[in-house]
């Protein structure tokens, strides 16, 4: 075969293969735009439980309007992202649709690690230091810090702290949760913090009478280890129930009182 005609054959083939490849396309792009959505699948990426399918549904029905029924193709996804990426307990949505006419929603929640009870409002925060309401349909099993919580929040409230003090105290409380989290042994002794009016922390203890005052969120891990010190040397002696506070604020000193 001619070298001229060889190309020629191979150019040809490209073109018809080309051309199928655009009437595949314009046939799926007409079948789109003839699809209406027929519903909203929703997936969770995680196992909270702050907000479930029908609360993405019913955000959706409230905010975006009418689109179950209409073309496929025309679905605001971005402002779908936008409509549910504003509620308090979720960190990220993904929003698409597929050829079955569906609406698709991937949702992440914020991960608390921390629970605040100031008054009547209680508040979680996550890793980032992002404060929300605690939710109606999940309660996460994390460290409560009540009392005197150095943080301006009203109820409803979402978003970082207000002042650079108050952030500086919340990454430090963060900080000593994440500690007592990966020691396991305290966050699964410690039942409760409670914050004193002067910035103390108090430490309650899951057993025992004892009350562990932990000065504030600093120089944790020496003041943990004093904490431990007086279960392994002087509780054994003195017995339980003898002292009533324990005060390890003080650099290098555990004062117990009765």
């Amino acid at each position: 075969m001619r070298k001229g005609l060889r190309i020629a054959i191979i150019a040809g083939a490209a073109a018809l293969l080309a051309l199928a490849i655009i009437a595949i396309m314009g046939m799926n792009g007409s079948r789109k735009r003839m699809l209406t959505c027929g519903g909203v699948n929703v997936e969770f990426t995680d196992g909270y439980n702050f907000v479930t399918a029908g609360d993405i549904e019913g955000y959706l029905a409230a905010e975006y309007g009418v689109y179950i029924g209409q073309r496929l193709d025309s679905v605001d996804l971005a402002k779908v992202e936008r409509i549910l990426d504003n509620k308090s307990a979720i960190l990220k949505t993904e929003a698409y649709t597929t050829p079955d006419g569906m609406l698709n929603v991937r949702v992440s929640q914020r991960e608390p690690v921390v629970r605040f009870q100031k008054g009547a409002n209680g508040f979680y925060a996550d890793e980032r230091g992002f404060l929300f309401p605690l939710q109606s349909n999940y309660t996460s099993q994390v460290p409560i810090i009540d009392g005197n919580v150095p943080l301006t929040f009203e109820s409803g409230y979402k978003g970082g702290p207000v002042t650079e003090a108050e952030k500086k105290w919340l990454e430090r409380i963060i900080g000593l949760v994440n500690h007592m989290k990966k020691t396991k042994v305290w966050s699964e002794n410690i039942s409760q913090i409670t914050v004193r009016p002067g910035g103390d922390l108090v430490m309650v203890p899951r057993q025992g009478k004892e009350l562990f005052i932990f000065g504030g969120p600093d120089n944790f891990e020496d003041k943990f280890s004093r904490m431990e010190k007086y279960y392994t040397t002087i509780l054994p002696e003195k017995g339980e129930g003898y002292y009533s506070t324990v005060n390890v604020k003080y650099n290098g000193q555990i004062v117990c009182r009765k």
